[in-house]
């Protein structure tokens, strides 16, 4: 055989290699992005989500710092004990002499916002890990439809946790 068609052969061959190679390199980071944001969002959205056999209640927040706000604790659901102050962390969500609905993390000092809007924010790191996937997966994977869906699927997690916020 001439050397100018294995050339082309052997060309062709590591070209699909590399092809593969990068298919499988973008496609891991793809999932280690959507894992992380799964995985960011799942240690408050549990709480906020499967509500049952948790404390239950309402805060008046009185005071807000810097990266928390703090107030009382009235319950709502059986078994649980009124407090003189738990803890919501993220005060972005959270105005001073507003009353919200909580649920309180195992320990009882610290709080979640449950209901539609606290649902919806704590899967916030899920939104952005969303846009940040699709990024990698247009450009890496090529795969510009499934980039699509996933940046759309992004922007309205992340505008209904804005609105309902």
């Amino acid at each position: 055989m001439p050397s100018a068609v294995l050339s082309s052969r052997a060309s062709r061959g590591a070209s699909t290699v590399l092809r593969l190679c990068r298919f499988a390199a973008m496609g891991t980071v793809a999932a280690l992005i959507l894992i992380a944001g799964v995985w960011a969002s799942w240690g408050t959205a549990q709480h906020a989500m499967l509500t049952k056999g948790r404390e239950r209640g309402t805060v008046e927040v009185t005071r807000c710092g810097a990266k928390t706000c703090t107030g009382p604790y009235a319950p709502l659901s059986q078994g649980s004990q009124p407090r003189a102050r738990v803890v919501l962390e993220d005060s972005v969500a959270v105005d001073r002499g507003e009353t919200y609905t909580v649920v309180l993390k195992p320990g009882g000092e610290h709080a979640v916002r449950s209901g539609p809007a606290g649902i919806l924010y704590a899967w916030v790191p899920l939104g952005g890990a969303l846009l940040l996937a699709s990024v990698v997966v247009a450009g890496g994977l090529l795969r510009t439809r499934a980039a699509w869906v996933l940046a759309l699927s992004g922007t309205a997690l992340l505008t209904a946790a804005f609105l309902a916020v």
